[in-house]
């Protein structure tokens, strides 16, 4: 669910880019952050989803995984590696990774399935709003959307982390911020995405 590499990039990137091979550093980050999502998720549930031991583990995948993301983009931008298979395949892993943290800790009863709707509903979006102006450009990251992704990530976090009871407020606080700028930046995200393609019609 990364707003600075997969919704919506730190830089416009127009269709006339140079044409860089497929498979290169950028894309192999962005695969193994789909590798890791299998993983993640076994670790998650292993010992019936509350053993110490394997929550810790699936902790750990999940912060390695969202360090690909942020590695990933900025290894395409800085190193001229931006292709079209990475502009889709970026924002799917990112979508996979958090979805499922988010339907994981709701099957196990840990958060609320309007929660994981709610985000799950917002990342959609965002995500066919991408394919659909991809054509004319990527729109540049709003500080409201790296906000939203990093606050998301670290609410996803303290979530998976076997804490004691005492974090469920600190958890919570964390979620309510996430879920605000989850839905405040996806409609700023329409409306540039509308605006994106009106300009390129002009």
């Amino acid at each position: 669910m990364s707003e600075s590499t997969a919704d919506e990039g730190d830089a416009p990137v127009t269709a006339a880019e140079t044409k860089v091979p497929t498979l290169n550093v950028a894309n192999l980050l962005t695969l193994s952050r789909l590798v890791l999502v299998p993983l993640f998720v076994l670790a998650l549930f292993a010992g019936g989803g509350h053993d110490l031991w394997w929550r810790s583990i699936a902790t750990a995948l999940f912060v390695v995984a969202s360090f690909t993301d942020q590695v990933d983009g900025w290894v395409a931008r800085r190193y001229g590696l931006i292709t079209d298979f990475g502009k889709v395949a970026d924002p799917i892993a990112d979508k996979a990774l958090t979805g499922a943290a988010l339907v994981g800790l709701s099957v196990l009863g840990e958060l609320g399935w309007w929660v994981t709707i709610v985000i799950g509903v917002r990342e959609i979006g965002v995500t066919l709003l991408r394919f659909w102006v991809i054509r004319y450009g990527v729109i540049p990251a709003s500080r409201g959307g790296k906000a939203k992704t990093m606050t998301q990530i670290a609410a996803i976090v303290l979530f998976v982390l076997p804490l004691p009871p005492g974090a469920e407020v600190v958890r919570w606080l964390l979620m309510g911020v996430a879920l605000a700028l989850t839905v405040v930046t996806g409609v700023d995200y329409v409306f540039r995405a509308i605006r994106l393609r009106a300009a390129a019609r002009l």
